[in-house]
């Protein structure tokens, strides 16, 4: 401020202060006329209403008083439900019923989360720490709350629990799904499927629809055939229903198909990369190790799926073999939307993170 502008401002303050003396030497003088004299409590108020921000302000110019920090705090809300019953009273049946997890494997969450959320305090509040981070996310994931809702029962607020919940599922994307989505031991996943009757089966794959709200643009590309807006989730599963390659993004409108032959996973199966080299005999026919899909994928020599039209008791029992082992992605499917109510905002990465949930 230049030296004219600080004087001008000081000569306004002194004349404000003079005002504010001058309606106070009046109205004690008008006081002191009355038979009755002022109590305690009226001196107090007056007091404190003639000593306006412009007394303090000559006041601080004056000397007299000390300008000082100003210090802000965040409302303080209750944490003793986490803290001290979840924390120190849930048995593992309630950890499963409204976190989908037991406490141990929880804890073994947040260790592996830990890197990507740990937090320092500010000056205005304590930083949330991982494992509170972990249980808002895996609280509103889980339960049908609203956001005002479920902050309420961890004492925290509104926009706390939207960036808990982001913020894990950005956490789980980055650190956890190139090891918690993956083929894992393929032996075991080809004894698993010869034993439920189909041999040399490496997995089954579908795609499932994920509700939306309408979006603001290009809305009509996201209307399924079903007449809803959504997204889609195409996933290959192995003989336990755990995904083991998920590609999540598409336009509701867009066929299992092509979405299929765009991604990853066919150009790997096309490649030969995603399993080993290695084949059965059939007849008189060598098989690699294939993918069960529905009739809305095109038959490959590593991809089956079931035949279509008037059928022969040998087509039959072909067709009631592959449903049985490709039901197990539906199933997982169903899990997935029943264990965990997907977000409709920032939904990719969403339905990424509860993937990989739903494996662990």
């Amino acid at each position: 401020m230049e030296a004219a502008q600080l004087t001008l401002a000081i000569r306004s303050i002194i004349q404000q202060y003079m005002r504010h003396q001058n309606l106070a030497e009046r109205y004690w003088a008008r006081r002191r006329r009355q038979p009755d004299h002022v109590s305690d409590q009226d001196m107090d108020t007056d007091f404190s209403e003639s000593m306006g921000p412009a007394n303090a302000c000559i006041m601080v110019l004056m000397g007299q008083v000390h300008a000082v920090e100003r210090r802000f705090r965040a409302q303080e809300t209750s944490t003793d439900w986490w803290d001290r019953i979840v924390l120190r009273v849930w048995d593992d049946s309630q950890w499963l019923r409204n976190f989908r997890m037991r406490k141990g494997t929880f804890m073994e969450l947040c260790d592996l989360l830990a890197p990507a959320l740990k937090r320092m305090n500010t000056k205005m509040r304590a930083a949330l720490t991982t494992e509170k981070q972990v249980a808002i996310a895996l609280w509103k994931l889980a339960m049908p709350d609203n956001y005002w809702s479920a902050g309420n029962q961890f004492g925290a607020g509104k926009s706390t629990v939207g960036a808990a919940v982001m913020q894990v599922a950005h956490a789980l994307k980055d650190l956890l799904i190139s090891r918690g989505v993956t083929l894992g031991n393929v032996q075991v996943i080809l004894d698993g499927f010869a034993a439920m009757g189909f041999p040399n089966c490496g997995g089954a794959i579908v795609g499932t629809h994920i509700p939306i709200l309408a979006p603001e643009h290009q809305a009509s590309e996201y209307i399924n055939r079903k007449g809803y807006f959504s997204i889609v989730l195409q996933a290959l599963v192995d003989h336990k229903g755990r995904f083991t390659n998920i590609n999540v993004g598409w336009l509701g409108k867009v066929h299992d198909a092509h979405i299929f032959r765009n991604s990853g996973l066919f150009q790997k199966l096309q490649e030969g990369t995603l399993f080993p080299d290695q084949k059965i005999t059939v007849g008189d026919v060598e098989m690699p190790i294939c993918i069960l899909g529905d009739p809305a994928y095109t038959l490959m020599p590593w991809l089956m799926k079931p035949y279509t039209g008037s059928l022969d008791s040998s087509q039959e029992l072909f067709n009631y073999r592959l449903s049985k082992c490709r039901v197990v992605v539906e199933c997982a499917f169903g899990r997935l939307k029943a264990r965990w109510h997907l977000s409709e905002t920032n939904i990719p990465t969403v339905i990424t993170a509860c993937c990989v949930l739903h494996n662990i």
